[in-house]
């Protein structure tokens, strides 16, 4: 069980006692989170204290240190679980006196400088166990310019020289390892993986894996768009592009390369599918709580904004398979698909949940509250049917998994609250948000690319927090400088953050088809972005056009959506070269030409762009019946 929930690779083969032992214990800890966020401790330093100690405590029992981890839990590894439990016991303890310190100022006595210590070398581990090297190296690089960056000349250098008050500021406040990343963990990304665990647990995934299958399985290229909308709804519960690719891919991918379609493509089909989910609402991933919490954007406003351009993905994704299976001649399903009865005779249950969240966050509740709600609903949905009723093990499984499935989520925000806390004590972000300034000459276009590979590239390799929290920290400044508003700024960064999962040359979701579908996975990459290209070009048609976000009046919201909706399956005939018939190189740049206007925050121009895209598509859509009318009186 722990390997599969633990995507490290370093899992560890323990006796099946041993690993019913750390489920238990995880379970325990799952329901302490539930009693502390919704009942007992609302100061965020003391629960992040708690939630941190124990999640390393677990951790460290449950993640072996190398790849080939013993198949028992060695005496290191005990050690540094006791050692974690010490520390969050002595910082729970002296939570006051901590609090009431005067940072900076105050001197550590000899255990504060200990645990001090203690903590920051076990987040160090604990991020190399959880999100491997890469994000490890570069939070070890940011805090040793923290620590010796006084050395180097200006503007790059900084006054900082002395350890201890970097110790100061990365443990001892919520400016570093305490800091919003975790205590969003800690509270609403926590509550929310709970509710899709236990969603899974019930029976949901079949549910929704039916659904698409009743919506598209018998038309052309059914398998490849069952894995589109099932990951689609699948991925906004478990937010993890890499845990969707394995959770969906391993039911969809085999079915496509079942009946013909080639395992670069299938691949390719669930890794776009499965990262979109990321951001798409009501739940999207953790980074879209840290976003919240980082912007003092409420979040009910962040799912509102993201609803459409979400949406548009999706099309933009499903429409190139169709393209793509007419194009190929590919194959509907040749299974038994559902029916509409025996996919809602239990799943209806499963839609109770989601409308209780839905429901929650219009009326203003809070994320903690609105998740507890999708947790309890989820539960008491489940129990209504025998054939989805959770037994006590279950429940116990399900709390218990949901600490395990955050524990790299928890390793990478821990990790991503002390490079936060670096930079706000050495105003390194200001520095690299004049840099990118300089080099793009303030032009905002320019930034916005500037930004947009900058934020891949930072997340290449790491999870979708991480690579959003760096950005949003080194890159963020320099969109608002430039007079962008937070919540597009930001949202044009978590999308970035979002598809570097499935960008080359590491593209960790590929990584994870490519072990399904038995294929390269550079050749599932390359073939993603593709399928995924609409995903690249909506950042910047919202930040162009706030309409796209609902964020302007009724006829302009009306007007960017219907320009979306043709602007994409524009893109998507201009990205195929294919409708009814190829499409020639002159109509693939009038298409993508028609997709810019369509998206404009003119609206003459957009109405210009819409005519022009529809009545090329709609041509197209002529013709093709009328080829098709032709075909079948011919036969």
């Amino acid at each position: 069980m722990i390997g599969t929930l633990v995507s490290t690779g370093r899992r560890r083969d323990l006796a099946a006692g041993q690993q019913r032992a750390i489920v238990v214990v995880a379970a325990i800890f799952s329901a302490w989170v539930i009693y502390a966020n919704l009942f007992t401790i609302s100061d965020p330093l003391v629960l992040g204290i708690l939630f941190v100690s124990g999640i390393y405590a677990i951790m460290f029992a449950a993640i072996g240190a190398t790849p080939n981890a013993p198949d028992r839990i060695p005496f290191y590894d005990i050690a540094l679980s006791l050692l974690s439990l010490a520390a969050g016991i002595f910082f729970f303890v002296n939570a006051t006196a901590i609090a009431d310190r005067i940072s900076l100022l105050d001197p550590f006595t000899p255990a504060q400088l200990f645990f001090g210590i203690s903590l920051l070398l076990l987040t160090l581990e604990a991020t190399r166990r959880t999100t491997g090297m890469g994000l490890t190296i570069v939070v070890v690089a940011f805090l040793a310019y923290n620590w010796f960056g006084y050395l180097l000349p200006p503007p790059f250098g900084h006054g900082v020289d002395d350890f201890t008050y970097l110790l100061d500021i990365l443990v001892f406040t919520t400016d570093g390892v305490f800091g919003v990343p975790i205590q969003v963990v800690a509270s609403y990304v926590f509550l929310f993986v709970m509710f899709g665990t236990f969603l899974s647990k019930a029976g949901g995934g079949e549910f929704f894996f039916n659904l698409a299958a009743l919506l598209t399985g018998r038309t052309r290229g059914g398998p490849a768009k069952i894995a589109v909308i099932s990951s689609g709804l699948y991925g906004t519960m478990s937010g993890s592009p890499t845990s969707d690719v394995v959770a969906t891919g391993s039911i969809t991918i085999p079915v496509m390369k079942r009946l013909g379609y080639s395992a670069r493509f299938a691949g390719a089909v669930e890794v776009a599918a499965s990262t979109g989910g990321s951001a798409m609402p009501p739940v999207m991933g953790s980074a879209a709580f840290i976003l919240a919490e980082y912007t003092g954007v409420d979040y009910k406003a962040v799912v509102v904004a993201a609803l459409v351009p979400a949406l548009l993905y999706y099309i933009g994704v499903f429409s190139q398979v169709h393209l793509r299976a007419v194009r190929d001649d590919l194959r509907p399903s040749e299974d038994e698909m559902p029916t509409a009865a025996s996919t809602f005779r239990t799943g209806w249950v499963f839609l109770l949940p989601i409308i209780g969240i839905v429901v929650a966050l219009l009326s203003g509740y809070s994320p903690t509250f609105t998740a507890g709600i999708g947790v309890m609903g989820v539960i008491i949905a489940s129990t209504l049917l025998k054939a989805t009723r959770l037994s006590p093990w279950q429940v116990i499984e399900g709390l218990g998994e949901t600490t395990l499935r955050i524990l790299p989520v928890a390793g990478a925000c821990a990790a991503a609250g002390l490079v936060i806390g670096g930079l706000s004590m050495t105003g390194l972000g200001m520095k690299a948000a004049n840099l990118i300034l300089l080099i793009s000459n303030s032009q905002p276009i320019l930034t916005l690319v500037i930004a947009a590979v900058v934020t891949i590239i930072l997340g290449l390799g790491m999870p979708t927090p991480s690579a959003y929290i760096l950005a949003a920290v080194l890159v963020g400044p320099a969109l608002a400088q430039l007079g962008y508003p937070v919540l597009q700024s930001h949202m044009f960064l978590l999308y970035f953050a979002v598809l570097s999962a499935l960008t080359p040359p590491i593209a960790v979701a590929a990584l994870s088809a490519a072990a399904i579908a038995h294929e390269d996975p550079f050749k599932i990459a390359f073939t993603s972005v593709k399928l995924a290209s609409i995903g690249f070009m909506l950042p910047f048609a919202f930040v162009w056009n706030p309409a796209l976000m609902l964020l302007a009046d009724p006829l302009s919201n009306t007007l960017a959506v219907v320009g979306g909706v043709i602007a994409t399956l524009s893109v998507a005939t201009a990205v195929e070269a294919f409708a009814s018939k190829p499409v020639s190189p002159a109509e693939r740049v009038l298409l993508l030409g028609s997709a810019v206007a369509a998206v404009a925050p003119f609206q003459l121009l957009a109405v210009a762009g819409i005519a022009l895209g529809a009545a090329m598509l709609a041509r197209h859509l002529v013709a093709g019946r009328r080829a098709s009318v032709q075909q079948n009186a011919a036969g």
